[in-house]
Parts: C-alpha cells; sequence; structure tokens
C-alpha cells in the first residue's frame, strides 16, 4: 500500500525490525511525555509476534522503517462485530504529512475489514493538532471524553 512517493509500503512489522521499532517506539513515548517501563516495551514486542497485538510498519524506498501501528481487536457490545482499536500510530517527524499517516490508517482498516471487525477506531491527546489535523480528514470525532479511574489509597 503506497503512501505518496516516501513510503515504499506497508506490511507487518518483521523481528528484524526490533531495533528501529524500539527508536520509533522510545519517540512516541517522549512525544506523549511518557516512559514506559522496559517489561512493557518487551511485552508489546512479543504481544505483536505471538499475541493479539498487530503491527504494521511502513518502510521507504531503502526498506528503513519509518512509521508504526499496533493494533487490536476485541468483542463489542454496540456490535455483533468485533472491534478495532488503533492503538499506537507514530511516523518519523522527518516524513510526516507526507501520507504515511494515512497509509497506516488505511492499512488497519483494510486488516479490521479483512478480519471481519467494524472500522478501527482511535484515541489522541486533545493538545496533539497535527494529528488531530490527520484524523479530522480521515475519520470522525464522536466526541467522546475519556477517563481512568483513579484507585483510592
Amino acid at each position: 500500500m503506497p503512501c505518496m512517493r516516501v513510503v515504499h509500503r506497508i506490511a507487518p512489522l518483521r523481528v528484524l525490525d526490533r531495533t528501529r521499532w524500539e527508536q520509533l517506539w522510545s519517540d512516541y513515548q517522549q512525544f506523549y511525555g511518557i516512559q514506559l517501563p522496559a517489561a512493557a516495551t518487551e511485552a508489546t514486542w512479543l504481544r505483536l509476534h505471538h499475541g493479539r497485538i498487530h503491527g504494521l510498519g511502513a518502510r521507504d524506498a531503502d526498506d528503513r522503517l519509518v512509521g508504526i501501528v499496533h493494533f487490536l481487536t476485541h468483542e463489542d457490545t454496540w456490535s455483533t462485530k468485533p472491534a478495532c482499536y488503533l492503538q499506537d500510530l507514530y511516523v518519523d517527524p522527518s516524513i510526516r504529512s507526507k501520507g504515511c499517516g494515512t497509509a497506516l490508517i488505511a492499512a488497519v482498516a483494510a486488516a479490521a475489514r479483512t478480519m471481519g471487525s467494524s472500522p478501527p477506531y482511535w484515541l489522541t491527546h486533545e493538545s496533539n493538532a497535527i494529528a488531530r489535523s490527520l484524523y479530522d480528514s480521515v475519520g470522525r470525532n464522536h466526541g467522546f471524553i475519556q477517563y481512568t479511574y483513579l484507585t483510592p489509597d
């Protein structure tokens, strides 16, 4: 699946992508101002290859990984089809706004169709204006606000 002239192809993440994936994964965390424990990164990598989380990579003409997306399906009380949750999307800043994010989202949508799932849904931070511009062009904001339970001390 091409993404303008910068990306050569979108395909599942390969075991040999580990080092570059970790760089992009780390950059993604840094963007959001978090640092996940090494165990979470290891578990994510293992789940991408042996679990229920799926990972796709965008590669340039030199086969260099320039973008990543992680997604999963889950049961859905609002549909008879499984839901497809696009959990993480990150594109190398040097090629942003050139169609890579759009191509990664489209690839997840195609995978969801193949798996018999509903179209993907995702979250982003309200301050992520660049990503929201992309998301507004390919999706619809339904206005939901996310909450996380505060565990009593």
